[in-house]
C-alpha cells in the first residue's frame, strides 16, 4: 500500500516535470520567432529610414545645385550687363570730350569774329568821321529797307499768285458742285389751316360752354382759332410737330363726326401714334437718299422733324439734304471723306427741331446730342462750327458753312424775292459807302458779309477796326436781315519801287 503510494507521487512527480520541460521548450521558441521577426521589422526600418535619408539628400543636393546653377547664370548676366555699361561709359565719357572741344572751337571762332568785328569798327572810325552810333542806326535803316522790299516781291511773286490761282480753283470746284446738283427749291409750307365741311361745324368744334375746344387745346398743346373765315379753322403752336398731330387729330374728329372730350383723347392718340411714324419714316428715307450708315433712334427722330421746320420758308429737311449732297461732292474735289461730309451736312441744323430745353444756339445743341450719342469727333465739330460759332478743328467743319450758304443764296430756295435780295444788298453797300475814307464796298453771299475797302492814307489800322464796329452798329439799327452780317474791312498800302 505504501509503496504503490510513492510509486504514484513518484509518477505524478514525473509528469510535472515533463510539462514544465515542455512549456520551457516552447516558450523558448516562441521567443526565439518573436525575437526574429522584431530583428527582421527593425532592420526594414533602419533600410527605410535610410532611404529616406538618402531620397532628402539627393533632393537637397538637387535644390542646391539649381540654385548654384541659377545664381551663376544671374553673375554671368550682371558681368555682360556691367560689360556693357562700361562701354557705354566709355562711349559718354568720348562724346563728353568731342563736345567739350568742339565747345572750345566755337568759342575760339565768336571770340575771333568779335574781335574781327571790333577791328573793323575801329578801322572804320579812322576813317570815317561818323560816331559809331550813327553808324548803327543807318546800318539797321538800310537792313529793313532791303528787307522790306524783299517781302514785297516775295509776296508779289509768290503769295497773290498762289491766291489767285486758289480762288480760281475754289470758284470751278463750287461751280462744278452747284451745276451737279438738280432739285426743286423746298418752298412747301406746312398746313395749319383745316378746312370744315361746314359753317355749322365751328359750334359742334367750340362745344357747349367751350367744353370741347379747351380740350382740344389742353390735350394737343395748340391754339385753335376760330375767327370769322368761312368753313376753316386756324392751329397755332411754335411747335410744328404738335400742329402737325393736332391737324391729323382735328382732321380725324371731323371724318368721324363725333367731337367730345373723350373722343378727342382717343383721336389724338392715333394721330400722335402716326405723327411720330412718319417723323421716324421721314428720317429714314433721308437715311437711304444720302447712303448713311443709321445713327441712333432719337437723333433719326429728330432728323425725321426736320421736315416740318421752315427756315424762310424753305424745308430744314430738304434744305439739309440738299447741303449734304453738295458737301459732299465739294469733298470728293477735295480728296476729303463724302460720307462724313454728308452726315455732318445732315445734322448741321439738327438743333431747329429741338425744344427749348436745350439751351443754346441750334449749332451747340445739336452737336452736344450727336456727342452724347458717340457721332464722329469730326461731325460733331463741323456741327457745332457750322454757323462759326466754335473754331473748326477738321477741314469738314468750313466745307459744311459753304455748303449750307450755297443752298441758302441758291435762287428759289428761299422766300426772298430777287427785289428785296437786291434792295438788302444796295442797302449795305450804301452804308458802308457814306464814311469818310471808304474806298469802295462790296456786298457777299446773298448780304452775308460786306467787305470794305479803305484808303490806307486817311484812316490807320486802329481808325479802321473802329470803322468796322461803326458799320455794324448802323446796320443792326436800320435793317432787318435773317441770321448774321459779317463786316470785313480791308486797309491795305503797297509800296513799289524800280531799279535802274
Amino acid at each position: 500500500m505504501g509503496s504503490d503510494y510513492m510509486q504514484i507521487i513518484s509518477i505524478v512527480a514525473g509528469s510535472s516535470l515533463a510539462g514544465a520541460a515542455l512549456y520551457h521548450l516552447v516558450w523558448s521558441y516562441r521567443l526565439k520567432r518573436i525575437k526574429s521577426g522584431a530583428e527582421i521589422e527593425a532592420k526594414a526600418i533602419i533600410s527605410e529610414a535610410q532611404l529616406d535619408a538618402k531620397r532628402i539628400k539627393d533632393s537637397e543636393d538637387f535644390e542646391i545645385q539649381k540654385k548654384a546653377d541659377l545664381l551663376e547664370t544671374k553673375v554671368v548676366e550682371m558681368e555682360k550687363l556691367s560689360a556693357s555699361l562700361t562701354e557705354k561709359k566709355k562711349q559718354i565719357e568720348q562724346s563728353d570730350c568731342q563736345l567739350s572741344e568742339r565747345k572750345k572751337e566755337v568759342e575760339k571762332e565768336l571770340m575771333e569774329i568779335e574781335s574781327l568785328r571790333k577791328s573793323y569798327l575801329a578801322k572804320l572810325e579812322e576813317h570815317v568821321s561818323i560816331p559809331k552810333e550813327a553808324i548803327k542806326d543807318e546800318l539797321r535803316e538800310q537792313i529793313e529797307i532791303d528787307a522790306k522790299k524783299e517781302l514785297n516781291l516775295l509776296k508779289k511773286e509768290l503769295l497773290e499768285k498762289t491766291e489767285t490761282e486758289l480762288e480760281a480753283e475754289a470758284r470751278d470746284m463750287l461751280l462744278t458742285a452747284m451745276q451737279r446738283l438738280s432739285s426743286n427749291p423746298a418752298t412747301e409750307a406746312t398746313a395749319t389751316i383745316v378746312d370744315l365741311p361746314s359753317e355749322d361745324m365751328k359750334g359742334r368744334i367750340i362745344g357747349r360752354e367751350g367744353r370741347n375746344i379747351r380740350s382740344f387745346e389742353a390735350v394737343t398743346g395748340t391754339t385753335l382759332m376760330i375767327d370769322e373765315t368761312p368753313d376753316s379753322v386756324l392751329i397755332s403752336a411754335f411747335d410744328p410737330v404738335k400742329r402737325e398731330i393736332a391737324r391729323a387729330t382735328l382732321e380725324h374728329l371731323l371724318k368721324d363726326g363725333r367731337i367730345h372730350p373723350s373722343t378727342i383723347e382717343i383721336a389724338y392718340d392715333d394721330a400722335k401714334s402716326k405723327v411720330l411714324k412718319d417723323v421716324q419714316s421721314l428720317g429714314e428715307e433721308a437715311i437711304m437718299k444720302l447712303k448713311l450708315t443709321p445713327p441712333s433712334k432719337e437723333i433719326l427722330e429728330l432728323v425725321g422733324k426736320l421736315h416740318f421746320r421752315l427756315s424762310l420758308n424753305q424745308n430744314s429737311l430738304e434744305h439739309s439734304i440738299e447741303v449734304a449732297f453738295i458737301a459732299s461732292m465739294l469733298a470728293s474735289e477735295i480728296g476729303l471723306d463724302p460720307s462724313i461730309a454728308k452726315r455732318a451736312a445732315l445734322f448741321h441744323d439738327l438743333g431747329k427741331a429741338m425744344d427749348h430745353e436745350f439751351e443754346g444756339s441750334h449749332a451747340e445743341v445739336a452737336a452736344k446730342f450727336l456727342e452724347r450719342y458717340d457721332e464722329d469727333w469730326r461731325v460733331v465739330n463741323a456741327v457745332a462750327a457750322s454757323h462759326e460759332e466754335v473754331p473748326a478743328e477738321s477741314a469738314y467743319a468750313p466745307l459744311i458753312t459753304i455748303a449750307d450758304r450755297i443752298s441758302a443764296i441758291r435762287p428759289g430756295a428761299r422766300s426772298d424775292s430777287m427785289d428785296s435780295y437786291v434792295e438788302r444788298v444796295k442797302s449795305l453797300e450804301k452804308i458802308a459807302k457814306q464814311h469818310d475814307g471808304v474806298k469802295d464796298a462790296f456786298a457777299l453771299q446773298a448780304g452775308r458779309e460786306i467787305r470794305v475797302i479803305v484808303e490806307p492814307t486817311k484812316l490807320s489800322d486802329e481808325e479802321a477796326r473802329k470803322l468796322a464796329t461803326k458799320i455794324s452798329r448802323e446796320i443792326e439799327d436800320s435793317m432787318h436781315y435773317p441770321s448774321t452780317i459779317k463786316i470785313t474791312v480791308i486797309r491795305e498800302q503797297r509800296f513799289c519801287e524800280t531799279a535802274k
